[in-house]
């Protein structure tokens, strides 16, 4: 199971910090990565951070989303920075069983948590 948490509402210009934490079947979590949905549109990638630390973003956040890990807890984080408006959107993550590096199949994904960020 993956249990993401952590959104919120924050003005633009704000900060979030997200958390995944993986456990019982996912405990062999090895790539993981965040994707968002806004209302209306297609889910999309944000973010993926392999077991060893590669890490990939999208564009759309490059250089104001952080994603990192914490292996002994099997966790992830994406702190988020100088959010806009646009970043509004259920943030999900998943989790890779299988040791896939940074191209992933994703087996198991988390419940989503709501970031909303107001203009």
């Amino acid at each position: 199971q993956l249990q993401a948490s952590g959104g919120g509402l924050v003005q633009a210009g704000g900060s979030l910090r997200l958390s995944c934490v993986a456990s019982g079947r996912t405990a062999s979590a090895y790539t993981m990565g965040w994707f968002r949905q806004a209302p209306g549109k297609e889910r999309e990638f944000v973010a993926l951070i392999t077991w060893i630390g590669s890490i990939t973003y999208a564009d759309s956040v490059k250089g104001r989303f952080t994603i990192s890990r914490d292996n002994a807890k099997i966790t992830a984080y994406l702190q988020m920075n100088s959010l806009k408006p646009e970043d509004t959107a259920v943030y999900y993550c998943a989790a890779d069983s299988r040791p896939r590096g940074s191209n992933p199949t994703y087996d198991y994904w988390g419940q989503g948590t709501l970031v909303t960020v107001s203009s």
